[in-house]
């Protein structure tokens, strides 16, 4: 077990994964900074604490990032946790979305987690340790219609993710990337924003795939409380931690298919690929 008075700071606490693992991580006797853009939202479930901080953050804000990481440091001395699991969703067709919408997702899934690295990471790389735990999502790796944009900012940091592992770990900082498939959170519920222009010709691939989550919605398979056991699991095991880890039945199956999918394409195309060497 790890010693539990590490320090763990969480973005996106005031529902989802970020309010369950909050929720698991103060019942198991960590110190916790528990974060969201409206802070009520937190202190609904959750009472602040010498050993729980609850503050306003707006990943998108770097100032107001750098000033509740300022806060976290002052009263704590130390963040050896930092999960990015702010973000939200946004369903449309590639064609038909609506660039602003676009922008702002890329602006709290992508750089929302990137402005938290930025200010966190050189107190751990400071201290030679920490874990750096960034919640992703099977569509980091399989895409589908109708999601095109939302598939956009989860591969940008995966990839981020990927090359930030290899550049950490030798300084003892750890990098987790957290891929859930379909859990009862608000992901396609209040956080998901859906264009509402809608093409014909998209009706039977985009727009039945968005019709398909809106009903899943409160229905899906995946259990949000067990989702934040697994991921203290994950950080409290003596193996290695895993670049990667999926959550959930069907994102183990996904990312197969994904993985068997690429095969059958690389292998399709062997022949010329192996022609264009001088």
């Amino acid at each position: 077990m790890r010693n539990k008075r590490m320090v763990w700071l969480i973005t996106g606490a005031s529902s989802g994964f970020g309010k369950e693992l909050t929720l698991k991580l103060v019942a198991y006797g960590y110190r916790v900074i528990a974060t969201a853009r409206n802070p009520d939202d937190i202190t609904q479930y959750l009472t602040a604490n010498e050993e729980v901080l609850i503050l306003p953050l707006d990943v998108t804000n770097k100032e107001q990032v750098k000033e509740t990481v300022a806060l976290a440091m002052a009263h704590f001395g130390q963040i050896d946790v930092l999960v990015n699991n702010a973000g939200i969703g946004y369903f449309s067709s590639i064609e038909e979305a609506d660039e602003q919408a676009v922008r702002q997702l890329f602006e709290v899934n992508f750089w929302g987690v990137k402005n938290m690295i930025d200010v966190v990471l050189p107190f751990m790389r400071t201290s030679r340790t920490g874990h750096i735990i960034n919640i992703s999502s099977v569509g980091g790796i399989k895409a589908f219609a109708g999601f095109g944009y939302y598939h956009a900012t989860k591969f940008a940091l995966e990839g981020y993710s990927e090359s930030l592992y290899q550049e950490v770990l030798p300084l003892g900082i750890h990098v987790t990337l957290i891929e859930p498939g379909d859990f009862t959170t608000d992901f396609a519920g209040r956080s998901a924003k859906e264009n509402t222009t809608v093409i014909a010709e998209y009706g039977t691939t985009a727009g039945k795939n968005i019709q398909g989550i809106r009903k899943l919605s409160g229905h899906q398979p995946g259990n949000p409380t067990l989702a934040a056991e697994a991921i203290i699991q994950m950080y409290e095991s003596p193996l290695k931690h895993p670049l990667r880890l999926l959550l959930g039945t069907d994102a183990y199956q996904y990312a197969n298919d994904k993985i068997a999918s690429l095969a059958t394409d690389y292998e399709m195309g062997k022949e010329l690929t192996f022609s264009t060497d001088y």
